[in-house]
């Protein structure tokens, strides 16, 4: 953690919980709005300038799906973890193809969530002037931007997280548990699949040029070839 405070908007209606989670994050230097249920979260969110967002998944007025595809529209890079009392896979699925960075199965211990918090702020893209020309694509990182000739594609941080990785390691061959660990921090099922949805979208991204390959290399991980 840089020494700048980080605002987050946690949004959870369990009373208890959500005041045990506040108090914790603010002893660990984050500035907390806490919201009881989803639309007060929409709208605090549309209010306020958060670094990251935390939500429940059953809620009154709006879940944390719904709310989640609400902020997106507002900021499609913001991060957010889901915390949640449901195993279900199909839940997981959905929340980590939505984008969520983590998801954080209850019960767990607060100083689990703010090593996830930290894991994810630390991979936060740090803002330059940089562009990097991927064949006949540009890619602007301080702004999240996919370009090919007049067409912008307004990457979400991961996706552009990934895409760095992809171009710092090109013309070899990069192992999963490479990827995982370095931006998902951490190598399990249900990262392993949320980064399949994400080099998946790449590669549509990417799909106009030729030249411009990510292939699957069986059993250990990917190549980005760029001819």
């Amino acid at each position: 953690m840089d020494k700048f405070i980080k605002n987050i908007l946690l949004v959870e209606d369990d009373i208890d919980l959500g005041n045990v989670l506040k108090q914790y994050l603010v002893l660990n230097n984050f500035e907390v709005t806490l919201c009881r249920d989803g639309l007060i979260g929409l709208n605090a969110f549309k209010e306020n300038k958060f670094d990251l967002c935390i939500f429940d998944i059953m809620m009154p007025e709006m879940d944390g799906f719904t709310l989640a595809e609400n902020i997106l529209i507002n900021n499609n890079s913001i991060p957010f973890i889901f915390l949640t009392a449901r195993i279900m896979i199909e839940d997981r699925i959905k929340g980590l193809k939505l984008g969520a960075d983590d998801y954080i199965c209850k019960p767990f211990e607060p100083e689990e969530l703010i090593l996830r918090i930290n894991n994810i702020l630390k991979r936060k893209i740090i803002n330059t002037n940089d562009s990097i020309c991927i064949g006949e694509y540009k890619f602007d990182i301080s702004n999240f931007l996919l370009i090919y000739k007049e067409n912008k594609i307004q990457l979400t941080e991961k996706e552009a997280l990934v895409l760095q990785y992809f171009i710092k390691n090109s013309n070899k061959v990069i192992k999963r548990s490479d990827i995982l660990n370095e931006i998902w921090g951490g190598n399990d099922y249900f990262s392993g699949r949320s980064m399949d949805v994400f080099i998946s979208r790449l590669r549509k991204y990417l799909i106009n040029d030729k030249s411009i390959n990510i292939k699957s290399i069986r059993g250990i991980g990917f190549c980005f070839n760029v001819q």
